[in-house]
């Protein structure tokens, strides 16, 4: 992996925001999916912040955040970390933690459903939306989804319809406190209208791909596309 750019290279709002017109394409096809305009979604509860019942089918609400992963869990410092960008796109980047915080922030809350039937709910996070990083690598007009990677190897698949979504946020800090190691610490992904596998913990790189792609699970019979108010856990 090659040294990271300046930082003054890429905190330019100017050049952000013109290169997220570019992707504006997206933005019929996001409204369009199951997460935000399925018209009878399955689950329980009153709405979530998208028109969704609450708790997807099958999912209880847990107080705890339970840890779940391959079984590696790598140690990587604030000052090791590094972010890849690459793949289907104009201006590959690497980024490292300074960089990635002179990016412009957002503070959100939001659910994560894991497939394995437990919900953690109103969890606040800090980071950059995805949607913010690929704008600044600008991917080529044949870019379809994402392949993110993390440090223990695994790898998920993300269409880029979902992945531009405001919510899809690369982030490390949670509930006011660092993200912590168990949880993919110092950095990761998360994918708040979608199945918590989908958001790599200790991300290193995000793979721009011309086409979809399985990752680790969805080589093993997950679902591909990972809907949690459509009960869709298995390909």
């Amino acid at each position: 992996m090659s040294d990271p750019l300046p930082p003054g290279l890429l905190a330019d709002p100017a050049v952000i925001a013109a290169r997220l017109g570019r992707i504006e394409r997206h933005r019929a096809r996001m409204a369009a999916t199951p997460s935000l305009s399925d018209a009878q979604p399955q689950g329980s509860g009153a709405p979530n912040r998208h028109g969704m019942p609450k708790l997807p089918p099958g999912q209880t609400a847990t107080r705890k955040w339970p840890v779940l992963d391959m079984g590696i869990h790598p140690t990587v410092t604030p000052g090791e970390w590094r972010l890849q960008i690459d793949g289907a796109c104009l201006q590959p980047i690497v980024l490292d933690l300074p960089q990635l915080n002179a990016l412009p922030q957002v503070v959100d809350t939001s659910d994560f459903h894991c497939v394995t039937t437990w919900s953690k709910m109103d969890l606040t996070f800090v980071g950059v939306r995805v949607s913010t990083l690929l704008a600044l690598v600008e991917p080529m007009a044949t870019a379809a989804a994402l392949m993110c990677h993390g440090y223990d190897g695994y790898t998920t698949n993300v269409t880029l319809d979902e992945a531009l979504k405001d919510d899809v946020l690369v982030t490390w800090e949670v509930d006011g406190r660092p993200l912590s190691r168990e949880h993919g610490g110092p950095v990761r992904m998360i994918t708040p209208q979608l199945w918590a596998w989908k958001g790599a913990k200790w991300l290193s790189r995000i793979e721009i791909l011309t086409a979809d792609t399985p990752g680790f699970w969805e080589q093993r019979g997950y679902s591909m596309t990972a809907y949690p108010w459509r009960d869709d856990r298995y390909g």
